[in-house]
Parts: structure tokens; C-alpha cells; sequence
């Protein structure tokens, strides 16, 4: 019978070969947690855009599915959004803890100027994409600017990321992560902060082309309204006016309206729209002399577009003119537009637009208000043509009854006289009038 053989000792396993599946598992790991980051990245992208085209033209779900989306991934603790107008940096939406949102929106609009030479916002000005401080307490700002301290200190912010929005060459605003432990972020998670930045850019870019097709359609419809106005009612400027101060002020978000019409040697208010009781009935009783050197008169004779940003900034208001005076201080007015009305180079009247708040009118809006007022242009020009065929036509139709009646009243002028003074009163609108031969 034969005996059982002994069992072989296992074989040992290299030293070598435990470090090599030791490092081979490090690997897969790595491998596995890239790929789980790469997807959650995707997932994350692919839901912003579908945010982006299920709201066009309105950016606020856009950055705020945007900011929850890169802190969350970046391990930030706080995430903002600010746009650039040119001036200053303002929060146009954050994510995080609501009372750091909270403590951002009191501190309103960084400006440009106030910002430090070497501070994150100066430098992304200045033409930087990306600024990385890994612990804000080392900066510059930090040591020497209080004010730059308390604020660092009051959000318990260490480690920093600015990535700038950038259309081309133009700066369009920030998006900026933070967190309380000095840790720098890694290049894939800045990568992953520009790539979002790249994709609020397309946003705003959508908007911004939204805004300017609907802004066109809207002003394109309120020409056409104006122009079937002015069609509907040939000689009536009453209606055309009122059309015209409506769309303008409904277009440039602006509160009162009122053409002012040259009438000899004054200038007085022909239509108001917007203004209440007090300052309509100043508007209506004001006469302006043509050659006097209120604005009003000076825009219309030299035919020029006044747009002041302050009224109580102007040289009219400081010099007491009752107009200026009075549209301050009693109608709360702040900006205004005058535009012209001119005819070749006859200044016809003015068309101007008031806001309550001091908000400049944009390059675009006075654009649109000299459209109106070539409009009103045309309107009055139509008016005087219809008006002197009119009167041509009546004058002809005087000349002809009164010549019928001479025909059939040979030797008789009474009823020639009659007539003659009853078309002469009509026509030159007299009360009464006679006719003698005495010297």
C-alpha cells in the first residue's frame, strides 16, 4: 500500500513581486478614481448645458447650476460669479454657506480702482486668466491693507482661484473658489474651473445675442406702430406724439417724456407723457426764447444731443434756471436725453426722456430715441405738406365761389363783398372784418 505523499510547501512570493501588485493596485485605484472624477466632470458639464438651453437668456439658473457644480468638484468651500462692466466686479451669483452669500452681497461691487495693484481682480484685469494664491495670509494685501485683512480673516478664506471669463480679448467677469485650509488646488481642478468659465462665457454670449434680437424685434415693431400711426392719421401729430414718447420710454426704461415744438421764437411743450400733474402743468405753462441759453433752446438752435447724467451736476441747475430747478427738485429728475428734431438745418423741436435715477443712457438707447425723433420728422413734415395743400386748396375754392359770384351779380357788389369778407375771416381765422373805400 502505498503511503501519501507529502504536500509541497506553497512557494514564496518575491519580495519584488508584492511591491510590483502593491504598486499595480495603487495604479487601478488612481486609474479608478481619475475615471470617476472624469465622469462626474462630464455628468457635470453635460448638465450645465442642458441648464444653458433650457434657459435662454437668463443667466441666473446658468451660474448658480454653474458655481454648485465647481465647488462641489474643486472641494471649495465657496464659489462666486462676478461680472465686469469696465469699472468694477459685480456678484451676479454665489454658492456656499448662506451667510458667507450673504456677507458677499453686502460688500457690493468690487471696483477696479479700489482694488489693490497685486490683488486677484487687479491682475485678471490686467490681462491674467488664472490667479492661484495658496494661502491669501502670505499675500501682500494681506500684510499691509486692513481692510484687505478683515475681509480675508471675516470669510476664513486660505487658498484662492480666480479664473477669468473672457470673450477674445474682452473681460466679461470672474468666477472665483475658495477654501478655509491652505491646500492648492490641482491642475485638473483648475482645469476644471476654466472649463466652466469657457462654458459661462457661452452663456452670456447666447444672452447677450438673445437680448440684442429681441431688443431689435422691439424696436423694429414700435417703428412700424409709429409709421402706421403717422400713415393713419395724416396731419394729426397729437396721436404720432403721444406713440413716440410711449415707445421711447418704454424702450429705454426711462420715466417721463416730452416733445417740445419751436413755435416762432419760443420753444413750448407740444406733448408729455409720464410726468405728473405739478410737472405737466409747469411743462405746459414753460415758454423758452429761442435765443435764450437754457438747454432746451440751445439744442434745438444748434441742433446737437444733450445727454446729462445729473441734472443737479449741470451748469443749468447750479445757475438757478427754473426749468432745471424745478425738474430736480420737484419731479425728482436726474438723467436726461434731448434729441433733436431738424430739418435740414432748421432745429423744429427737441425729444426728450427723463430718469429719476442717475443711469446714463447707453449708446443704443440714443440711438433709438433719434430714430423716434426723425420720425416725429417725418410726421410734421407730412402735417405742414397736408396742411398747405389744404389751405391751397381752400384758397382756390375761395377765389373760384367768389369769382362765381361776381359772374352772377354784374353791377352788384354787395354779395361780392360778402362773400369776399366771409371767405377772407374764414380763411385767416378773423372774428370780423368790413370792407370800405374811404382813405
Amino acid at each position: 500500500m502505498r503511503s501519501a505523499r507529502p504536500a509541497r510547501p506553497a512557494a514564496a512570493i518575491p519580495a519584488n513581486s508584492l511591491e510590483t501588485i502593491a504598486e499595480l493596485r495603487r495604479e487601478l485605484a488612481q486609474a479608478r478614481a481619475e475615471r470617476d472624477e472624469a465622469l462626474a466632470q462630464q455628468a457635470a458639464t453635460t448638465e450645465v448645458l442642458q441648464v444653458i438651453n433650457s434657459s435662454p437668456g437668463d443667466l441666473v439658473p446658468v451660474f448658480e447650476a454653474m458655481l454648485a457644480k465647481v465647488r462641489r468638484l474643486s472641494g471649495a468651500f465657496q464659489g462666486a460669479l462676478r461680472t465686469f462692466d469696465g469699472e468694477a466686479f459685480h456678484l451676479a451669483a454665489a454658492d456656499g454657506e448662506p451667510d458667507q452669500i450673504a456677507r458677499l452681497r453686502e460688500l457690493g461691487p468690487i471696483q477696479l480702482g479700489d482694488a489693490r495693484s497685486g490683488g486677484p481682480f487687479a491682475l485678471i484685469a490686467r490681462g491674467e486668466r488664472v490667479v492661484h494664491i495658496a494661502d491669501l495670509r502670505e499675500t501682500e494685501a494681506y500684510r499691509n491693507d486692513p481692510v484687505a485683512r478683515e475681509r480675508i480673516d471675516a470669510r476664513g478664506s486660505r487658498t484662492w482661484l480666480t479664473v477669468a471669463l473672457r470673450k477674445e480679448e474682452t473681460l466679461l467677469g470672474v468666477i472665483n473658489v475658495t477654501r478655509r485650509e491652505v491646500r492648492p488646488f490641482s491642475e485638473r481642478e483648475i482645469a476644471l474651473v476654466r472649463n466652466f468659465a469657457a462654458q459661462a462665457v457661452i452663456a452670456m454670449e447666447n444672452a447677450r445675442l438673445i437680448t440684442e434680437t429681441r431688443e431689435a424685434l422691439e424696436q423694429q415693431t414700435a417703428t412700424a406702430e409709429v409709421l402706421g400711426i403717422i400713415n393713419s392719421s395724416p396731419g394729426d401729430l397729437t396721436p404720432v406724439f403721444d406713440a413716440i414718447l410711449e415707445k421711447a420710454l418704454s424702450l429705454c426704461s426711462a420715466d417721463f417724456g416730452c416733445m417740445w415744438l419751436r413755435d416762432g421764437d419760443v420753444i413750448r411743450a407740444g406733448a408729455i407723457r409720464g410726468a405728473g400733474e405739478e410737472f405737466t402743468n409747469f411743462l405746459l405753462r414753460e415758454r423758452v426764447p429761442v435765443d435764450s441759453e437754457m438747454a432746451v433752446a440751445r439744442a434745438v438752435r444748434e441742433r446737437f444731443v444733450i445727454h446729462q447724467d445729473d441734472i443737479r451736476n449741470g451748469e443749468y441747475y447750479r445757475r438757478g434756471y427754473p426749468l432745471a430747478v424745478f425738474s430736480a427738485d420737484k419731479a425728482g429728475i436726474r438723467s436726461i436725453l434731448m434729441v433733436p428734431l431738424s430739418k435740414e438745418e432748421t432745429g423744429l423741436g427737441l425729444l426728450t426722456i427723463y430718469r429719476r435715477e442717475i443711469k446714463p443712457f447707453t449708446e443704443k438707447e440714443i440711438a433709438l430715441v433719434e430714430n423716434f425723433a426723425a420720425q416725429a420728422v417725418i410726421a410734421m413734415e407730412n402735417a405742414r405738406l397736408i396742411t398747405e395743400t389744404r389751405e391751397a386748396l381752400e384758397q382756390q375754392t375761395a377765389t373760384a365761389e367768389v369769382l362765381g359770384v361776381i359772374n352772377s351779380s354784374p353791377g352788384d357788389l354787395a354779395p361780392v363783398f360778402d362773400a369776399m369778407l366771409e371767405k377772407a375771416m374764414h380763411l385767416c381765422g378773423a372774428t370780423f372784418g368790413y370792407m370800405t373805400d374811404e382813405i
